[in-house]
Parts: structure tokens; C-alpha cells; sequence
């Protein structure tokens, strides 16, 4: 599963209130990792529940990128580790950037 889809930012409005989408037509279990994490890193999280029992999350920073927050490396979990892009992904639960790594652990 890859998440990290588009550079792009997207923005949408909310009762008045501008977002940056995070993630869109996501599951339960996806929606609550992503909050856990973003609120662990102080942003103000908001979830929608979509008709196809999906959920899209939101953050109220507007200059949020979760690409570029993932690979810049300004992401961290609740142990303090750097949230690499396996992780983000939930390809894996551990916090390694060599990403070379989780590769060869798959194969």
C-alpha cells in the first residue's frame, strides 16, 4: 500500500475552515494511525466519515505536505523516533530511514 501519492496540496473548505487534505477514502484502522501521529506532532487534526464508510483526515495547517513532512524527516512517533516512509505507510511498525533496508527484510 502507497499512500505517499502526490506532491500537490490540496486544499479543502470545511463550514468555512480551510484544510490540507491528508488522506482521502481511507479505513478505520488508517485514519486512526494518521491521527495518532499527526496529533502526537501538534497539528489540529479533523475527520470526516465518507458515505462509502471511508474517512478523509484533515489538518488545519495550510503549508502541510505529508511527503515532504515524511521524507524531510519532521515526522516523529510517540517513542520519538523519525517516522520513515515504510512506516508511514504501515508497511512496517519499525522507524528506519534506510529504507534499502525494510526492502531486503521483505524479500
Amino acid at each position: 500500500m502507497n499512500t505517499l501519492k502526490t506532491w500537490k496540496r490540496q486544499i479543502e473548505e470545511i463550514e468555512g475552515i480551510r484544510y490540507t487534505l491528508v488522506e482521502k477514502g481511507i479505513s478505520e484502522e488508517r485514519m486512526n494511525f494518521l491521527k495518532d501521529v499527526l496529533e502526537f506532532n501538534k497539528f489540529n487534526v479533523k475527520v470526516t466519515s465518507n458515505e462509502d464508510a471511508t474517512y478523509t483526515i484533515l489538518v488545519t495547517d495550510l503549508l502541510f505536505n505529508p511527503i515532504l513532512a515524511v521524507y524531510d524527516c519532521s515526522l516523529k512517533n510517540a517513542k520519538g523516533e523519525v517516522i520513515s516512509p515504510a512506516y508511514w505507510n504501515m508497511d512496517t511498525k519499525i522507524c528506519d530511514s534506510r529504507y534499502w533496508v525494510i526492502k531486503r527484510k521483505k524479500q
